[in-house]
């Protein structure tokens, strides 16, 4: 592999990318494409690399300059970074590290810029009782450890994590463990999430967006397969993927109903507990996704934020007396967390707040720096009695 056929293939996606495709997406189908199947692992990760850094650095980069140039510096920009990250000023990071409208929806302390510009960790999450197993025969692991001190961090401390941050260059998903369902890759905040439901064994509950499926997997397993996790999304191509999850995983308690967040629910069933994960801007993800920096705008803040209180008022009256709503999303707009749980509160005298994790607040905001991973908002409600 030579650096110049990384840059290339690089400059490639780049060009393709756009707000319609964005460059994950353009990467993922890139890399599957039957032409590069046979491409060198190590230089499939360059090329992930390469295109990552280069809209980490956007703005520090010359327009004018061809694409592999670009390329070139965002990677020694990156490189001088790492080395010594106090070596790119405050002043710059406020300014070019994310888009000027970010300013008026949230505090952008120096320590959550700086670590937007780091390579992300992979974090798994093994299923109960087995990390130190899983984490001996994978290796390259290391457990969850929470040492940056903050007020999330004081209230995360108590969760009994099955979380690994992996560091090695496996093709996770070609593991014999992998396929024997023995983990799942979650970032950590993911995770949190999850662990904020507090499901019990034997309980109905509802992922109301269920996406990919990750999060049912997480109650699944957090309810010893036992209960009913009920799992929907608007698109019918994920809760089919869903379904080869949870058979590799061993999953049995659930089932799927599609739904598209109207007032006209799935199912007449009432819960013990419902997890609305909704769409968001993603904010929180933009150090594992730095393209979405530059194609997420405002007006998709305050559409999203519509979406997000629909949701909540359209799922709350499937809620049993008793029975907890947990709200998150990967963003970190006010506009989208405190003002949403806000909104949806003032409408809802039935419900009241739910400490999550057991005790300490209904609404927590976690930083991607301070458990190096997503940033996340999650809050939680219990309908009265």
């Amino acid at each position: 592999m030579s650096d110049s056929s990384a840059l290339n293939h690089a400059a490639r996606i780049v060009a393709l990318a756009s707000r319609e495709q964005p460059a994950d997406a353009v990467l993922r189908d890139y890399l599957v494409d039957p032409t590069r199947t046979r491409m060198p692992p190590a230089e499939k990760r360059a090329v992930v690399r390469a295109v990552f850094t280069y809209f980490r650095w956007l703005q520090w980069l010359e327009p004018r300059d061809s694409l592999q140039k670009q390329f070139s510096q965002a990677l020694a920009l990156q490189q001088r970074f790492d080395e010594n990250p106090l070596a790119i000023k405050a002043e710059a990071l406020a300014v070019r590290t994310v888009p000027a409208w970010l300013r008026d929806e949230m505090e952008l302390p120096a320590d959550f810029l700086r670590q937007l510009q780091r390579d992300p960790v992979v974090w798994l999450r093994a299923r109960p009782g087995t990390a130190e197993k899983l984490a001996a025969t994978l290796g390259d692991c290391t457990p969850a450890v929470l040492t940056q001190p903050s007020a999330a961090n004081a209230q995360l401390s108590a969760v009994p994590l099955t979380a690994l941050c992996y560091t090695g260059d496996k093709d996770l998903f070609r593991t014999p463990e992998f396929q024997a369902g023995a983990f799942e890759i979650q970032d950590l905040a993911s995770q949190f999430v999850g662990h904020a439901c507090t499901p019990q064994p034997g309980e109905t509950w509802w992922d109301a967006c269920a996406g990919a499926g990750g999060k049912t997997l997480h109650l699944a397993d957090l309810m010893q397969n036992k209960g009913l996790v009920w799992a929907s999304d608007r698109s019918a191509r994920r809760l089919t993927a869903l379904k080869q999850r949870t058979a590799r995983a061993k999953i049995f308690n659930y089932r799927t109903a599609p739904w598209d967040g109207s007032a006209r629910l799935p199912t007449k069933t009432k819960f013990d507990g419902i997890l609305i994960d909704a769409p968001c801007s993603g904010v929180g993800t933009w150090q594992r996704n730095p393209h979405a920096r530059w194609t997420t705008t405002t007006t998709d803040v305050r559409e999203l934020a519509a979406v997000q209180l629909q949701l909540l008022n359209h799922a709350a009256p499937a809620l049993k007396p008793g029975g907890r709503l947990i709200y998150s999303v990967c963003t970190l707009t006010r506009s989208e967390t405190t003002a949403v749980a806000e909104a949806f509160a003032a409408a809802h005298p039935e419900l009241e707040p739910h400490p999550l994790f057991g005790s300490g607040s209904s609404q927590l905001t976690i930083l991607p720096h301070e458990i190096n991973a997503n940033g996340m908002f999650i809050a939680g409600w219990k309908r009265r009695m």
